[in-house]
C-alpha cells in the first residue's frame, strides 16, 4: 500500500471494507452462534427426553418384577408374571432382564430373560455395588451388553426375608435411541441452516435499508464538494440529523474564515499599495541616487506584497498534511551520534528498527523521545544499550529502549511516571529527561511505560501513533 495525495495535497482515504459487509457478518456470526447454540440445546432436551422414556420404560420392568416375585421352597425364586414384551423372549435382542442374589463371587442366577441365552448381565460391577449399597434405591447407568454393545441400565436390590439381598435388573440396547437422537440432531441442523440463509438475506436487506440514510447523507456532501449544493440537505433520521447540522455549521464556519481572511487581505492590500504607489510615483518624478533606491525598494515591497497576500489567500482554504516522519532514519542518527559520545566508557549501542516504520509526527519531536531515553539508558548503562523499533498495534509505532545498568524498583518506576515528578528528582538511578519524553508522547496520545530488562536493568517502552508506512 502506497502513500499517495490527490491534487489538493490531502491524503487518499484508505477503504477498509464495508459497512454493509461488516454489519451483515456481525448480526450473521451472532445469529449463527444463537443457532448452533439453540440445536445443541435443542439435541440435548431431546436426548435427555428420549433417555428419560428408556428409563421409565426400565423403571416398569423393574417395578413389575419386584411386585410379582414369589419366595419358593428350596430357597428360590418365582415370577408370577413376567415381563411380556417380545424382546424378552427373541435371543440376543437388546431388551434383557435378570434377577440374582449375591453369593459367590461372580453372584448366583435365579431368573433371566430368554433374550440373554446364555450370556448374563454383569453380576459384581461398580453398578451393582451401589444397589446393594442402598437397597431399596433404583440405581441407574450405563454397561455393555451380551454383544458388548451399549446399554441402559437399571438397578434395584430389595431385601426378601430368608432369602437376603435379592438385584433385579433391567437393561436395554441405548443404540437405537442413539440414533433418534441423532436423527433429530440432523434434522435440526437441516431446519436451522435453511432459517440461517433466511435469515441472511433477511439482515442483508435490513441492512441495507438502515443504511439507506448514511449513504444518502455521503451524496449530500458530494453534492456539496462538486458544487452542486451549499449545504447538506435531505430527511434524516433523528441520529443522523445532528450530524448533518453539524456539517452545515462546519460549512458556514469555513465560509467566514474564508471570507473574513479575503476581507482582511483586500483590507491590507489596498492599505499597502496605496503608500507604495504614491512612494513609487515621488520617486519617478525625482532624480538622483535616492529617488532611484526609493524607487527600487518600493518596486521590491510592492512584489513581496503581492506574493505574501497570494500566499495569505491560499492559506485560507489550505489544509496542512499530517506529518509523517521515518523512525529508521531518526533512530539510525541517533545511534551513531551517541555511539561516539559513549564510545570511551565502552557503552556498546544496538539498535534495530523495522523497515518502513513512521512516526506520525514531526521529525524533531520523536528524536526528543527517542533521544532523551536513549541518552538516559547510555549515561545509566555498564555496558550495552539495545533498541527497537517497530509497528505495534495496528496505528502505532512501538520504541522499546533498555540498557545493562541499575535499573529502577517497582515503586520508583511508579513515582517515576507519576504526574507532576521529575525523574531527575528521583532516587539515583532514575536518569534524566523522561519527564520530558513523558509530556512529549501524552501531547501525541501515546504512553511511556517503564518496566525491568531482560538485560538487567531499565525498559522503557513508547507507544506512539505510527506504524507502517503506507498504513493509516
Amino acid at each position: 500500500m502506497s502513500d499517495t495525495t490527490d491534487q489538493t495535497g490531502r491524503p487518499d482515504l484508505i477503504e477498509q471494507g464495508s459497512m454493509v459487509r461488516r454489519l451483515v457478518l456481525a448480526a450473521l456470526g451472532w445469529a449463527v452462534i444463537l443457532l448452533v447454540f439453540g440445536a445443541g440445546a435443542l439435541t440435548l432436551l431431546f436426548q435427555s427426553t428420549v433417555l428419560r422414556d428408556l428409563d421409565d420404560r426400565l423403571a416398569g420392568v423393574v417395578d413389575s418384577m419386584v411386585a410379582h416375585v414369589e419366595p419358593v421352597a428350596g430357597g428360590g425364586l418365582e415370577l408370577e408374571q413376567r415381563p411380556i414384551d417380545p424382546g424378552y423372549f427373541q435371543a440376543l435382542s437388546g431388551r434383557y432382564w435378570q434377577v440374582f442374589t449375591t453369593g459367590g463371587a461372580d453372584g448366583r442366577f435365579v431368573l433371566r430373560s430368554d433374550s440373554l441365552a446364555n450370556e448374563r448381565l454383569d453380576t459384581n460391577g461398580p453398578l451393582v455395588r451401589a444397589a446393594l449399597d442402598q437397597p431399596g434405591v433404583t440405581i441407574i447407568g450405563e454397561t455393555r451388553g451380551p454383544n458388548l454393545e451399549p446399554m441402559r441400565v437399571q438397578l434395584r436390590a430389595v431385601l426378601i426375608q430368608g432369602r437376603g439381598p435379592v438385584v433385579f435388573a433391567a437393561a436395554e440396547d441405548r443404540r437405537p435411541a442413539d440414533r433418534r437422537v441423532r436423527d433429530f440432531a440432523m434434522a435440526a441442523a437441516a431446519l436451522l441452516a435453511a432459517f440461517a440463509a433466511l435469515l441472511a438475506a433477511g439482515v442483508v436487506v435490513l441492512v441495507r435499508w438502515a443504511l439507506g440514510p448514511i449513504l444518502r447523507m455521503g451524496a449530500a456532501v458530494a453534492a456539496v464538494r462538486d458544487g452542486q449544493a451549499e449545504w447538506v440537505s435531505g430527511d434524516f433520521p433523528r441520529e443522523i440529523k445532528p450530524l448533518a447540522e453539524e456539517l452545515n455549521a462546519l460549512l458556514d464556519h469555513s465560509r467566514d474564515v474564508v471570507e473574513r481572511a479575503r476581507t482582511h487581505v483586500g483590507n491590507l492590500a489596498h492599505a499597502l499599495k496605496t503608500p507604495l504607489t504614491v512612494l513609487g510615483n515621488e520617486a519617478r518624478t525625482q532624480s538622483g541616487p535616492l529617488a532611484e533606491l526609493v524607487a527600487r525598494q518600493t518596486q521590491a515591497m510592492t512584489g513581496q506584497v503581492e506574493h505574501h497576500l497570494r500566499r495569505a489567500r491560499a492559506a485560507a482554504n489550505a489544509r496542512a498534511l499530517g506529518a509523517r516522519t521515518p523512525a529508521d532514519a531518526v533512530i539510525h542518527d541517533l545511534g551513531r551520534t551517541l555511539r561516539r559520545i559513549y564510545e570511551r566508557r565502552g557503552v556498546e549501542i544496538d539498535w534495530d528498527c523495522a523497515p518502513g516504520a513512521v512516526f506520525r509526527g514531526e521529525r524533531q519531536d520523536l528524536e526528543d523521545l527517542a533521544g532523551n531515553l536513549m541518552d538516559n539508558a547510555c549515561k545509566w548503562a555498564a555496558r550495552q544499550v539495545r533498541v527497537a523499533a517497530a509497528p505495534g498495534a495496528p496505528g502505532r509505532l512501538e520504541i522499546i529502549v533498555e540498557d545493562d545498568g541499575p535499573g529502577l524498583s517497582e515503586t520508583q518506576r511508579r513515582q517515576a511516571l507519576a504526574r507532576g515528578v521529575r525523574l531527575d528528582e528521583q532516587a539515583p538511578g532514575t536518569g534524566l529527561g523522561l519527564a520530558i519524553v513523558t509530556d512529549l508522547a501524552a501531547a501525541y496520545g501515546g504512553t511511556l511505560s517503564l518496566d525491568h530488562s531482560d538485560l538487567g536493568g531499565l525498559r522503557a517502552r513508547l507507544d506512539l501513533p505510527g506504524g507502517a508506512a503506507g498504513a493509516g
